[in-house]
């Protein structure tokens, strides 16, 4: 189980990381990675010291997968969710034909006139599975599960991505691409 400061400490990386790098000194190129090195001394400047071996395990022990290394471990960066203009170089996929995204019940009704807007993020995220949709929705209040027919959004234009981290994003789910599931 993790510990209290182990959650502490993979909340900061992920403001660092996704929103506001600044916070700590840190500059994150253009697809959204920081110099591995470099934010170890950020966070040890901003009175927040991290090795190596715990930032490995923040990385490694995160069950959303938020964080990914580079193949050669030098670099760092959020997988998806960035208020932050970053280009993730993410190829567009075929997703699969149903694809779900949790939300709070007091939500419905602007969802079901405006559809899933990306609001301050640079998509939507979705899931593959009701159980992640619903544990993300869960967070936001009484939950409200909504399936997304993908397969007729992709057929119909709409580009699909997935992240290193297996989340589904996309720019908009339009409503007439929305089913609410029964709770």
């Amino acid at each position: 189980m993790k510990n209290q400061n182990t959650t502490a400490r993979s909340k900061f990386l992920s403001l660092v990381l996704r929103h506001s790098p600044e916070t700590i000194g840190l500059k994150l190129d253009d697809a959204g990675w920081a110099q591995t090195d470099e934010l170890l001394a950020c966070l040890a400047r901003s009175g927040r010291p991290t090795s190596l071996e715990d930032l490995q395990t923040i990385v490694a022990d995160n069950n959303k997968q938020r964080y990914s290394f580079s193949a050669d471990g030098k670099r760092i960066r959020a997988n998806q969710g960035h208020s932050i203009k970053v280009e993730l170089g993410l190829e567009a996929r075929r997703p699969p034909a149903v694809l779900y995204h949790g939300t709070a019940t007091r939500f419905l009704d602007a969802i079901f006139h405006e559809g899933l807007n990306r609001q301050s993020r640079h998509h939507v995220h979705l899931s593959e599975s009701q159980a992640v949709a619903a544990q993300v929705g869960s967070r936001h209040g009484k939950l409200a599960l909504l399936q997304v027919d993908a397969a007729r959004m992709q057929g119909e234009g709409h580009v699909f991505y997935r992240s290193d981290n297996g989340v589904w994003l996309t720019d908009v789910v339009p409503a007439r691409y929305l089913l609410k599931l029964p709770s």
